[in-house]
């Protein structure tokens, strides 16, 4: 597989040292960019966010590989409504929007929603993958991204493990037919809860994807995102973006 840049989108944001400790893992590990995400009720303009942007600055400078970070919102909505009020009140605020989904409802609301960039854990206790062919297209036609987050398998045992195995499986069934942007984030709480991409892809390579999607999954989609979140203020209606003179 030809070297390129790895993406985890979804490492939970806690205060300044925390938050340095687990990028610097994740550096370590081979990830070049990383989002700290926050959930709604804690996501503020909090003190702590030039330093942290600096520190990582120093970071990329002197570390082998690479490194640039980013913040991201994460909503979990009690019905649908709540998501039309979370990403009007934070879609000026932060360039990403994620929802936390598992209820029916949510996920077809959040495939539905412009406004959405990522809809994580559709799966989400749940018997089922939480997506079926509507809500695929609807992911595909908004161009939400479905986010699997690696910890529910790091951190599930016997048989739960296995039901998020096979949702994995289903989801990923989907994406192949539909080809939805499809990502896989860490949700890591901590340096224990991440491990290398290169473990990360074997493990998805053995539910049924290839090296062309492993690429996309790992690199090119994540890249749209974050393209797409820096673009946003200039974006009209999708697919029309308003050119700077």
């Amino acid at each position: 597989m030809i070297k390129m840049m790895f993406y985890d989108l979804n490492i939970r944001g806690k205060d300044l040292q925390s938050d340095l400790k687990i990028i610097n893992e994740a550096n370590r590990l081979g990830y070049n960019h990383v989002n700290l995400v926050y959930d709604l009720n804690n996501f503020k303009d909090f003190d702590y966010k030039k330093d942290l942007i600096s520190e990582v600055e120093n970071i990329s400078q002197f570390n082998k590989e690479k490194l640039s970070i980013d913040f991201a919102v994460e909503i979990n909505p009690k019905n649908p409504n709540d998501i039309r009020k979370g990403t009007s009140k934070f879609k000026k605020k932060v360039k990403f929007i994620s929802v936390f989904g598992g209820d029916v409802k949510i996920n077809r609301m959040s495939c539905e929603s412009r406004q959405v960039d990522i809809l994580t854990r559709p799966y989400f206790k749940r018997y089922d993958c939480g997506m079926n062919h509507v809500l695929a297209k609807e992911a595909v036609e908004n161009n939400v991204a479905i986010e699997l987050c690696f910890t529910d398998i790091l951190k599930s045992y016997s048989n739960y493990r296995s039901k998020i195995l096979s949702n994995f499986r289903d989801l990923i069934k989907l994406y192949i037919k539909f080809k939805f942007p499809l990502i896989i984030s860490s949700r890591a709480e901590s340096i224990f809860d991440i491990r290398s991409p290169k473990d990360v892809i074997s493990i998805f390579k053995s539910l049924g994807l290839n090296n062309e999607e492993l690429d996309d999954i790992f690199h090119n989609y994540p890249k749209n995102i974050i393209d797409f979140g820096y673009d946003k203020k200039n974006i009209i209606v999708l697919g029309v973006k308003e050119i700077e003179k």
